[in-house]
């Protein structure tokens, strides 16, 4: 959770590594509330797509994609479903998902905390000083993020997925 320009994505690209060398295996999701186009015009599988297939897999030995149609606009607990082998869902995005949340603070950026009176804020990354009643961490405790997340999910190598909205 957060304004444009805070750092989410930041936050979680250096959270991935640190929750991998824990022997984590860590999924994402990015919600983007404009659409998203991630196969480029004249190749196979979007010429899939544009001929009016529902559903394109994209499949190599190295890794697997999917574009699919929809009718709504998928709830973050929706998605979950398409998570398998994975022992933490991080998440970008989904301000109303009502799953538990950090927020990245950025006072130059934003004049308070979006999550102020969230009840599932679980904390608050921030270099400023803040009255919320939650856990805060500095935006470069990546290792302290980590822990908190690790005890706060109970997490543990190939146990189920856990769900969190780590900066939407």
């Amino acid at each position: 959770m957060g304004y444009s320009g805070t750092g989410k994505t930041t936050l979680i690209t250096r959270l991935i590594p640190e929750l991998k060398k824990r022997g984590l295996r860590v999924g994402t999701v990015k919600h983007d509330v404009h659409g998203f186009e991630i196969d480029k015009p004249g190749k196979d599988s979007w010429r899939h797509k544009d001929a009016g297939a529902s559903m394109v897999l994209i499949s190599s030995p190295y890794q697997m994609a999917m574009v699919r149609d929809v009718d709504h606009d998928s709830k973050l607990g929706e998605l979950k479903t398409y998570f398998s082998g994975v022992d933490i869902i991080l998440a970008e995005g989904f301000k109303n998902s009502g799953a538990p949340k950090l927020e990245v603070f950025r006072e130059e950026v934003q004049k308070e905390p979006v999550c102020r009176n969230d009840e599932q804020l679980l904390g608050l990354i921030t270099d400023s000083l803040t009255n919320l009643d939650v856990p805060h961490f500095p935006t470069e405790d990546i290792h302290g993020i980590a822990d908190f997340l690790v005890a706060f999910f109970e997490l543990a190598p190939s146990q189920e997925s856990g769900l969190m909205n780590a900066a939407s």
